[in-house]
């Protein structure tokens, strides 16, 4: 696959995410992905295999009571990498999250294989999610 199927994926992926379709995002993971989510709060940490990381989405959305939105603002493509830049917004226990994250995808055979979640301020997202 090349720069411009990558994109296309994550895109897909980004949308689906949005819509709140397992099915369609359990497609796009490799069986054994994992997901790395930075920070030290109770979220944080790695999610190993298609289960893992798909519940850990749902716990998103259970823990900001289905309030958390995320916009994509970019995706960008490159030789290793594919990036998303997103925009979050939650709402938990009297608080609100509004920051931005980034994902560094690793894509293998078309799928997602890897993917680094890095917060904006990992502290406060740690924190929100705790």
């Amino acid at each position: 696959m090349g720069a411009q199927e990558d994109v296309a994926l994550v895109r897909r992926g980004y949308e689906a995410f949005i819509a709140g379709d397992m099915d369609t995002l359990r497609e796009l993971f490799t069986n054994d992905a994992v997901w790395h989510t930075s920070g030290t709060g109770g979220l944080s940490g790695d999610k190993k295999g298609v289960g893992e990381i798909l519940a850990y989405f749902g716990e998103l959305f259970s823990r900001s009571q289905g309030s958390l939105k995320l916009t994509l603002d970019d995706v960008a493509a490159g030789d290793r990498y594919t990036v998303g830049v997103q925009s979050n917004h939650a709402e938990r226990d009297g608080r609100s999250l509004d920051q931005r994250s980034v994902i560094v995808f690793t894509i293998s055979g078309g799928k997602v294989a890897e993917a680094l979640e890095i917060a904006e301020d990992t502290g406060q997202a740690s924190e929100f999610w705790s």
